[in-house]
């Protein structure tokens, strides 16, 4: 692609943004694409209601849990040193990790930590803590809090709490409090200059906040909370940064570890592993998992990505090695994850010429629901599953551990803490899609809004997958 063909990117992308913020009241969107030692930023809207603040080719957004793939970044840059090695038990480096279950930590290795094959149940714990001893606080905690899901390499569940204990690892062998960490290893060498991790840096430029629509007036309001504790830091809780920033960051791993400006970050071997497939559940609403990224397949062609929510915003990072692209995006209300969906496929196919295989083709009728009705629980959160009209009805439940923790949650999801019931048509049996929704929908990024059941065991299953999160029969 040349030159020219990047500008009509930059136009296209332009409409489809102003077309889709507009319809769908997002307030701004910031987007970026590098491809061939080019790159163009789209910036459209405002990224504060309540100052009028523009969205800019530089404002700063947070990444959410595209840090993950961050945090994977800095663990391998310590396997590269000879300070971690994959397969050694976390116990070894970080012995005060524990779950409530006897003896369930000591099985878990530093590799399932950042595959999410570690069974840590603690996707909503939200342990409330600033500072240096934020990631501390937050292993402490597991001990009394948290239990496990599976069998380290069991299954597959995407895990904040393998992200966080894989943060206090890294300040562990390093001796350096996370962010420290995270600015002297990644930021600086990567050249992402314009990136922080605390709101009293991100305040002093330009940096948008999150927002929820109102549910009467349909008008977008500013969250009421920016960041989530310090505790969540390495699994997308507090860094902040520019498309700018994201894109280099996208670029170092294009180029087997070597930054824009030539510095090496991770080695060619490691920056390999992360994008291999490490784990795979073998079905389209689980896409392959590497190593920090996730490896969705568009056809022939392996998008790694991360998404990254944050508290009235959402983020993607993508990398696609086969074709030389990065394409990373921010959106300040969470409606633009469908936009950031929109506009990868129509870069891949009309830009690229990637054809994207129809991924769901039709559903059975016949399928047999009993195996799948019950109750299913992970940390704080309850499912449960029931027939109704001849269709499998969920309707899911938060129940926090305390007030504390509620307070979190309910800033983080901008008030709302249990969904309205969602019926599900079968595809096949164990593959339930969302009523209503055309099986196109699910060719992308939003293959995510599948539903699927694993193990059955004497006509029940045991785990319910929705989002890529486990939860499990009780």
């Amino acid at each position: 692609m040349n030159n020219n063909a990047l500008h009509s990117v930059e136009a296209d992308i332009r409409e489809q943004v102003a077309a889709y913020c507009e319809s769908n009241n997002v307030p701004g969107y910031v987007a970026g694409v590098h491809h061939a030692g080019e790159q163009i930023v789209v910036a459209h809207g405002t990224g504060n209601v309540a100052t009028g603040a523009p969205m800019c080719d530089n404002t700063g957004f947070l990444f959410g849990s595209v840090t993950k793939v961050l945090t994977t970044t800095l663990v391998m840059r310590q396997v590269d040193r000879g300070l971690l090695d994959l397969d050694t038990p976390v116990v070894k480096y970080l012995p005060e990790f524990a779950l409530t279950a006897p003896g369930a930590a000591n099985k878990i290795l530093v590799r399932h930590l950042i595959s999410h094959t570690n069974g840590i149940d603690a996707d909503l714990f939200f342990p409330d803590a600033k500072g240096r001893d934020a990631l501390k606080i937050y292993v402490d905690g597991l001990a009394s809090n948290c239990g496990a899901l599976f069998e380290p390499g069991e299954q597959l569940s995407y895990s904040n709490g393998g992200m966080i204990v894989a943060g206090r690892l890294l300040e562990a062998v390093t001796g350096m409090p996370f962010p420290d960490l995270l600015k002297r290893d990644i930021y600086a060498p990567v050249g992402m200059k314009d990136s922080c991790t605390s709101a009293e840096e991100a305040i002093l430029r330009s940096t948008a906040v999150g927002h929820f629509l109102d549910p009467e007036t349909m008008a977008a309001e500013p969250t009421g909370m920016f960041m989530l504790p310090d505790t969540w830091g390495p699994a997308g809780g507090t860094p902040i940064g520019t498309v700018a920033d994201l894109l280099a960051f996208g670029r170092t791993h294009l180029a087997g570890g070597v930054s824009p400006s030539g510095t090496r970050v991770l080695s060619a071997g490691a920056t390999a592993l992360m994008q291999q497939a490490s784990y795979d559940m073998a079905t389209p609403n689980v896409p392959p998992m590497g190593l920090g990224w996730v490896r969705y397949p568009f056809g022939d062609t392996t998008v790694l990505a991360m998404s990254g929510a944050s508290p009235g915003g959402v983020s993607i990072l993508c990398v696609v090695p086969e074709i030389d692209l990065v394409f990373t995006a921010f959106g300040n209300t969470s409606a633009a994850i469908m936009l950031h969906d929109h506009i990868l496929q129509r870069l891949l196919s009309e830009h690229f010429g990637v054809r994207i295989p129809t991924l769901v083709t039709g559903g059975e009728q016949d399928v047999d629901l009993t195996p799948y009705v019950g109750t299913y629980r992970s940390n704080q959160l309850r499912i449960d599953v029931s027939i109704v009209d001849g269709r499998l009805e969920e309707r899911t439940t938060y129940e926090p551990a305390d007030e504390s923790q509620g307070r979190v949650f309910s800033q983080f999801a901008g008030g709302m803490t249990s969904a309205p019931p969602q019926r599900y048509v079968p595809i096949r049996p164990g593959l339930f899609a969302p009523a209503g929704y055309p099986l196109e929908t699910f060719d992308g990024y939003l293959r995510l809004l599948l539903v699927s059941y694993h193990d059955v065991r004497d006509g029940q299953a045991r785990f319910h997958n929705g989002g890529g999160r486990l939860t499990r029969r009780v």
